[in-house]
């Protein structure tokens, strides 16, 4: 099993960690790096191979990562010349990559199963799998429903639920083998052009931990319950270790 991980983005929300940091190598409980606890969760899921998708501050995550042997796994690179969005870095990877194969940001906590998700994407035959997490959002108001200028619903500050993604992914390469090397492009485009065209990406429903790690709160909260977590998010040969 193979792995691709988004690691180029420049963390401009998380700043100041990521002035020196790049966001995937930010420290998480004084102990290990995002990165760190990601690579290390994958070896565990049985992956064998992962590339790293870098630009900003690259060779910072290539010389804390190498080749990916401390970790058990294969590593190796492709660099962003130029800002290619969260799809676009596997344009130019298609000759190095399997025919199913999982997607992820580098900057999320989960105790999420990441061998399971990729066999379930093979097993269902969609041409993306999107692990989803179900949100709930107080709206601080009260909410209206309007139609030709009357007011025919009303809710006193509910409760919205939602399914969220996670920003993990299993995906077929044909799926996006027609797009060009160095176009840009977003997971966000690549949902939508499937739903257009009637592809249904395929849900993979998870309530466990996750965590992603994108403002200075979520940050704040993710060294606060690392701990507590420590258990869930290392697997069981890291969980004695300082």
């Amino acid at each position: 099993m193979h792995a691709v991980i988004m690691a180029g983005g420049r963390g401009t929300r998380l700043r100041p960690y990521t002035t020196a940091l790049p966001k995937p190598l930010v420290p998480i409980g004084d102990s290990y790096a995002i990165l760190e606890i990601v690579l290390h969760q994958l070896a565990a899921a049985g992956f064998s191979g992962v590339t790293l998708a870098v630009n900003h501050l690259g060779s910072l995550i290539r010389a804390f990562v190498g080749d990916g042997q401390r970790f058990g796994l294969r590593v190796d690179y492709t660099e962003e010349r130029v800002p290619l969005s969260t799809v676009g870095p596997l344009f130019g990877l298609r000759d190095r990559l399997p025919e199913h194969f999982l997607v992820m940001n580098g900057d999320i906590l989960t105790d999420l199963d990441y061998g399971d998700l990729l066999r379930t994407h093979v097993a269902g035959g969609a041409p993306l799998t999107v692990a989803t997490f179900r949100r709930q959002v107080k709206v601080d108001f009260g909410v209206l429903a309007v139609s030709d200028g009357r007011v025919i619903e009303f809710a006193e500050k509910p409760t919205l639920d939602y399914r969220v993604s996670m920003g993990v992914y299993g995906l077929a390469a044909k799926t996006v083998a027609s797009y060009p090397a160095g176009m840009p492009l977003g997971f966000d485009q690549l949902m939508t052009s499937l739903i257009e065209q009637g592809q249904y990406p395929a849900d993979y429903p998870f309530d466990g931990y996750w965590l992603d790690i994108g403002r200075p709160e979520d940050y704040d909260e993710a060294n606060r319950t690392f701990e507590a977590q420590r258990d869930i998010l290392l697997p069981a040969g890291l969980r004695e270790l300082p």
